[in-house]
Formats: structure tokens, sequence, C-alpha cells
């Protein structure tokens, strides 16, 4: 502590659980400083993946369906995960599992560059298919 305090310095424990406890002079302010640039380092590093969604109705035409599924594309080829929702409006809630194959149908077209990572599933108005880029 008295070489610290001489050199105008902070003593900082650098593993307090070791026996005898690792202690370092150094000035304290910096080495925040430099954990604090550290941790943006691997931030930068990190990749976040997003998730976009794509919403179709069940009535949607096979032109439709194409610009729908080229736009999904784009979205894995960037690494970003699709959500696929199917909406249901009114009486079309009648006919919620027929219309099932269309999200089968749009797995199948990206199954060249896309896994299934949640199969269809029916949550409250609409049917919703989540699918990623294979690695």
């Amino acid at each position: 502590m008295k070489l610290a305090y001489d050199a105008e310095l902070d003593l900082v424990k650098i593993a307090p659980t070791a026996n005898p406890p690792v202690v370092k002079i150094i000035d304290f302010s910096k080495y925040r400083y430099e954990l604090k640039r550290r941790e943006k380092e691997q931030k930068k590093k990190q990749k976040t993946i997003e998730v976009k969604e794509v919403r179709l109705s069940p009535n949607i035409d096979t032109n439709d369906l194409n610009t729908k599924v080229s736009a999904a594309r784009k979205f894995l080829e960037k690494g970003n995960k699709v959500k696929v929702n199917l909406r249901f409006r009114g009486r079309e809630m009648a006919r919620m599992n027929q219309s099932k194959y269309i999200l089968e149908d749009i797995a199948e077209k990206l199954s060249d560059i896309a896994q299934i990572d949640k199969p269809a599933k029916a949550e409250g108005r609409s049917l919703v298919l989540i699918l990623s880029a294979k690695k």
C-alpha cells in the first residue's frame, strides 16, 4: 500500500479469491477505460441476428407468393431469420388447417438455402413458420 501511495497510483485486486490475493499497482481510471474499450471491441465483432417478417393471406396468388418468397430469400441471404406469418380474417379462420400447404410450399421453395426452425403452428389468428439460413 505504501508503494502505491508513493507512486500516486491505486492498488487494485486482480484475483481477490487467490491465496494470497493478487494485487497490482495501476491507475484505476485507466484500467477501467481499458476494460470498457475491450468490451466495445467484443461487441463490434458480434453479429446480431434479426428476425424479419413476411406476411401473407390464405388467398394469395402464385405471383404474389413468388414475390414474398424472393423477399424472404433476400433476408435469409443476409443471415437473418425469417418469420412467415399467414394471417386469417373473419371466415378464413374456418379453413385454417387447409391453408397450411402455403407455408409448406414456401419452406419447400426456400429449402436450398433455409431450414425450418419452428414448424407451422397456429398462434391466435395466424399460422407462423420460422426459417433460418443453412450453415
